[in-house]
């Protein structure tokens, strides 16, 4: 009789197998976070940023949930070009698999070519988000000071340049030891997406707490979290279960392979990186303490207009404008 594991996942490993990929889940899912990044760079944040955080939902709903159970349901768990078990093409993507499997020719090769465009994208917003961090770095200090360069334009010339530096290592691919490359590369960031959305969410729980203890509401915010901080509180337990689920898996690997020292610290590596630096920072500065006091929290420095009145106006005089509009538009705005 077959088990209750098998019958709902048909990997041999079972619900482990399952958990072995949700930090590659997370590392694909990466970058959806950029467009707060990009707030200090827009001409008016209070308009575009709370539009553009509500199109990411619809993007990843659209382009990732929906096209992957669609696909999920064209292309078989058995499909041989799936895991690299034909010598015909072992690279070929699920997309591509299941146009293929519809019988139509030429679309394949135009969506390789829309994979390739989409890399591109992916290298250039990486390429602003790492200068812009580093720039960050710099002028709080956590960073030498010469990365907070600026150029005429306006643009993190060093850290662009540090960025693109760093990027020399996709030449790497050319090694004969690649996949043991990218294995070490990624085990060095895959987890480092999960402390990233931990850490939003820790911030966005702190920042409510400051507004409270400090006598002030979200009244003077332009946009505010449709969860709140119970949605972030959802995260930050969700993403407590993902690393739970993956130190399990980490010390009992699927499949009934023993414990690999190597296989461990290529998932936990960095976390160990994090601590490091995190230890070494605390005891560099002597800041022993992990948080500060809600009421000692800063949440006015780097604001853009620091008059709480005129923002209040702005979004009361915003508000009663989408009031007055019919009931489809107070939703498609609610919403999009």
């Amino acid at each position: 009789m077959q088990s209750a594991s098998h019958s709902w996942f048909r990997d041999c490993c079972g619900f482990k197998g399952v958990c072995s990929v949700f930090v590659s889940a997370a590392f694909s899912l990466s970058g959806t976070e950029l467009c707060c990044l990009a707030a200090a760079e827009t001409q008016n944040p209070s308009k575009t940023l709370p539009k553009a955080t509500k199109q990411v939902f619809w993007r990843i709903l659209l382009f990732y949930i929906v096209s992957l159970t669609l696909v999920g349901l064209l292309v078989p768990y058995t499909e041989k070009h799936l895991l690299g078990e034909s010598d015909v093409d072992v690279t070929a993507s699920p997309f591509v698999i299941a146009i293929q499997n519809g019988g139509i020719k030429v679309l394949p090769d135009v969506f390789n070519v829309v994979i390739l465009i989409a890399v591109l994208s992916v290298g250039n917003s990486c390429v602003y988000a790492s200068s812009r961090t580093v720039l960050s770095l710099a002028e709080q200090g956590y960073g030498p000071k010469w990365f907070g360069y600026i150029d005429r334009e306006g643009r993190p010339l060093v850290g662009i340049l540090v960025q693109i530096a760093i990027g020399a290592l996709c030449f790497l691919v050319a090694y004969k030891d690649q996949d043991t490359v990218f294995s070490w590369m990624v085990s060095l960031s895959g987890l480092a997406v999960l402390f990233t959305w931990c850490a939003i969410n820790v911030c966005h729980v702190r920042f409510r707490a400051a507004l409270k203890a400090q006598g002030r509401s979200t009244d003077e915010l332009t946009f505010v979290s449709h969860t709140g901080i119970i949605g972030s509180y959802f995260a930050i337990i969700l993403i407590i279960l993902i690393l739970a689920a993956q130190l399990w898996v980490s010390i009992a690997p699927t499949g009934g392979d023993p414990f690999s020292v190597s296989d461990f610290f290529q998932t936990w590596l960095s976390l160990l990186v994090c601590l490091a630096l995190y230890l070494f920072w605390m005891f560099y500065k002597g800041e022993y303490k992990p948080f500060r006091r809600a009421i000692d929290i800063d949440i006015d420095t780097g604001r853009r207009r620091v008059d709480l009145e005129v923002v209040k106006q702005e979004i009361a005089e915003e508000k009663a404008r989408v009031a007055a509009k019919p009931f489809y538009y107070r939703v498609y705005y609610f919403w999009c």
